[in-house]
């Protein structure tokens, strides 16, 4: 199928789109237009609908009302297959890779090319892809397994599966939300090559600034409905996110200083074996203290030993060697759940893998972790009456968009899932909390909420380990920031001073050491 549209004509219109599930219009009435060869960003805040119009436009739902064009041509789409069939591709902001296979059989995955007695034309497909490769300017091993490569990486992979299919029309969902600057540059340096092919990009995101720099043209949903369809030169970020959520963007900055004297976690000397057998370490000789509070940021591209790090503290993982104290107490050897109840808590970094039961209702959701609490459970029995007013109080604090807390987990937008998760881990009064990418796909107004809740807590006394992808979320709340390379301590920067274009060169290994 040819990857060139006329100039300026439309690659994607949907007109009248409505969209409905139990309890909730998720899109009403939603108008958008694409024009082929651009980027165009789709914002909003979370719950807008964004994610349920793209995965209408790619077959997932099939609207109430409504009709979808693409190319000037009425479709109907019953499923994602038939999306691709006309040549629409969608790069989900969880990666949907096999860690276990190599970058060439995960980008066949499903669409395998077979010859004569049906044997897999390897050859042909290694050289197509290369083909991809060489026009994205782009180089991979594409015998090198997944589960070796970074994030960046990661997701230029994903990009050369839905181009292998044959995509025109591209759908990205916040695809620069792990990626540092230097990455962001080099996702939207392989975008332009592909729209200076005649290809289209759908970019779903909350980073405002990237949408005001790299985009050609915006719309903006609101609670269900288009509001706008703009340029970068008719809005400015204060424009935008008052169109968004109908308020100013949120700014992390104005830290002041409220670090006790009192450790909360003590982490001395920690080493953590790699995946496999002879492999090297995956977390080598990891110490640093967290006091009460006191916020202290790591930075790093994912990969390089944060989840295990998170996982080391928590009980999750056995170590090599080291020591783990929380609340004063060493837990070295301690179970998960005697840790919690020393103190520590915990927003993981996969909300759908680490922190929900997507089929369980809220209330269920917000009980997770907590099932011994007195109040909420006798022996063997919980109470439910108790749990689901607990849920409540959270869904109302945080700001959690839902009919009510009866709902299953998989319902909610991904950022209402993750203030529901921040709630509950928040709720508990914690002396310490690993906070793994807190504000990851929440609207500007959440994320203000989540950064109030989290200053709030810090200046009772908590203690943070702030992971975080967002480099002016961690200049803006940390007192100090350790950056992780290789699964190791490289660097401790003074946020005051750092910038993130320093960040970003200390997290990818160009400069190791000290900076205060």
């Amino acid at each position: 199928m040819s990857t060139t549209t006329e100039a300026g004509a439309l690659a994607v219109e949907l007109s009248g789109i409505t969209k409905t599930f139990p309890g909730v219009i998720a899109n009403k009435d939603v108008d958008l237009r694409v024009r082929s060869g651009t980027i165009h960003a789709i914002v909003g805040e979370n719950g807008a609908g964004k994610a349920t119009l793209m995965k209408t436009l790619y077959g997932m739902h099939l609207p109430d009302e409504g009709t979808i064009r693409v190319d000037g041509r009425e479709v109907t789409f019953r499923s994602p297959t038939d999306a691709i069939a006309v040549g629409i591709g969608m790069v989900n902001q969880h990666f949907k890779l096999a860690d276990n296979l190599t970058v060439l059989e995960n980008v066949i995955l499903g669409n395998e090319p077979v010859g004569a007695r049906g044997r897999l034309r390897l050859d042909d497909a290694r050289r197509d892809i290369r083909a991809l490769m060489e026009s994205l300017s782009v180089d991979f091993d594409l015998d090198a397994p997944v589960a070796s490569l970074g994030v960046g990486q990661r997701q230029r992979v994903e990009i050369l599966k839905v181009l292998y299919r044959g995509a025109r029309i591209l759908i990205l969902d916040e695809p620069t939300a792990v990626l540092v600057p230097q990455e962001v540059e080099e996702l939207f340096a392989t975008l332009k090559r592909l729209v200076s092919e005649g290809r289209t990009v759908i970019f779903i995101s909350h980073k405002l600034d990237e949408v005001l720099t790299y985009c050609n043209e915006i719309t903006v949903i609101r609670q269900g409905m288009t509001v706008a369809h703009t340029t970068p030169h008719d809005v400015d970020r204060r424009g935008l996110a008052e169109l968004m959520v109908g308020s100013d963007l949120p700014n992390p900055a104005g830290r002041t200083s409220h670090v006790g004297t009192t450790p909360v976690l003590e982490v001395h000397d920690v080493a953590v074996a790699g995946a496999s057998a002879g492999a090297k370490l995956a977390l080598e000789a990891i110490s640093f203290t967290v006091h009460d509070g006191e916020v202290v940021g790591i930075a790093g591209v994912e990969g390089n030993g944060q989840f295990e790090l998170c996982e080391a503290i928590l009980g999750l993982v056995p170590m090599v060697s080291g020591t783990v104290h929380i609340a004063g107490r060493d837990l070295t050897l301690a179970e998960t759940r005697e840790r919690i109840t020393s103190g520590l808590s915990y927003i993981p970094f996969d909300r759908h893998r680490e922190g929900l039961l997507l089929d369980a209702p809220l209330w269920e959701n917000t009980m997770l972790g907590r099932e011994d609490e007195p109040e909420l459970s006798s022996g063997p029995f919980i109470s439910r009456r108790h749990a689901e007013a607990e849920s409540r109080r959270i869904i109302e604090r945080f700001g959690v968009r839902t009919p009510s807390e009866q709902v299953p987990a998989f319902a909610l937008s991904g950022g209402n899932q993750q203030k529901l998760v921040v709630g509950r881990e928040m709720s508990t009064a914690p002396k310490i909390l690993l906070a793994a990418h807190p504000t990851r796909g929440v609207d500007v107004g959440a994320q203000a909420a989540i950064w109030d809740e989290l200053r709030s807590a810090r200046d009772a006394g908590l203690g943070v380990l702030l992971i975080s992808a967002d480099l002016e979320e961690l200049i803006g709340l940390s007192d100090r920031i350790l950056v992780m390379f290789d699964g190791r301590i490289t660097a401790e920067l003074d946020p005051g001073r750092a910038t993130p274009e320093i960040l970003g060169t200390h997290m990818t290994g160009e400069v190791q050491g000290v900076a205060k």
